[in-house]
């Protein structure tokens, strides 16, 4: 366990790849010297996207100002979601896989009821939506940019490329109801209420495949940042672009 003022649940593997590459990012750009030691830094920014810190939170426990604490993990953020695979890249892992699971998420946001295009009628409240790509085992692959909470996951996978990319790959992907209509890669259960029994069967066996994925939404929601998100809804996709990339170099 990496030691904070309290714990963070994460292993030193994520602490050294991360210090890594903040060590390139101070090289590249010439830094002599900083408020805080490059470990530090680290830790300041693995407690607010693990534990959901706040910045006044941060200032207090490093003894540095809110400003510093902003532009410590602005910097360090911008420089995971560089790292982040596109769609096009995480394909050629994709394509190695027997079938792939493709769900959305609701991530929560702070924000007031004038704010419409944010809200999402299905989960009633404010957010952004994510689209989340899992292998057989539940494991994220991919996550993709974030939009606006009012957007369909249909259309969202859609405007990502999503379901072109899986067609043009001849992999099968296995989806929810809210999918209906997506085309031939990717399979949704039976809608309706008295479907013949072999319907309800077969929707029973692809719940039974599908809800393997929801593994991928607690890998997300185990960053507790996304839990309630309070930054500018323009930040959020490197957000999350910076939490897949330490997941994978933790796992």
């Amino acid at each position: 366990m990496l030691l904070y003022p309290s714990s963070i649940d994460l292993s030193t593997r994520t602490l050294r790849f991360l210090a890594g590459q903040l060590t390139a990012r101070r090289r590249d750009i010439g830094t002599r010297w900083r408020r805080l030691p490059l470990v530090r830094q680290t830790l300041l920014v693995l407690a607010h996207l693990r534990c959901g810190d706040t910045y006044a939170q941060l200032a207090a426990e490093f003894g540095i100002g809110i400003a510093t604490v902003y532009r410590y993990i602005r910097e360090v953020i911008e420089v995971l979601a560089a790292l982040a695979p596109t769609l096009t890249e995480a394909m050629k892992t994709i394509r190695t896989k027997a079938f792939v699971i493709l769900d959305g998420t609701l991530l929560p946001i702070d924000r007031i009821a004038a704010d419409t295009p944010y809200y999402s009628g299905k989960h009633k409240r404010h957010g952004m939506n994510v689209q989340v790509l899992t292998d057989p085992f539940g494991r994220l692959l991919w996550a993709s940019p974030a939009l606006p909470g009012s957007t369909h996951d249909l259309t969202a996978a859609r405007q990502h490329g999503i379901i072109d990319a899986l067609a043009a790959a001849g992999l099968t992907c296995w989806a929810d109801k809210a999918y209906q209509g997506a085309g031939r890669p990717v399979r949704v259960p039976f809608r309706g209420r008295h479907l013949k029994r072999w319907k309800r069967r077969h929707n029973t066996t692809h719940a039974k495949i599908r809800c393997v994925g929801e593994q991928a939404m607690a890998t997300l929601k185990g960053w507790r940042l996304l839990r309630k998100l309070r930054c500018s809804t323009n930040r959020i996709t490197n957000i999350v672009k910076a939490v897949l990339v330490l997941h994978h170099a933790s796992a």
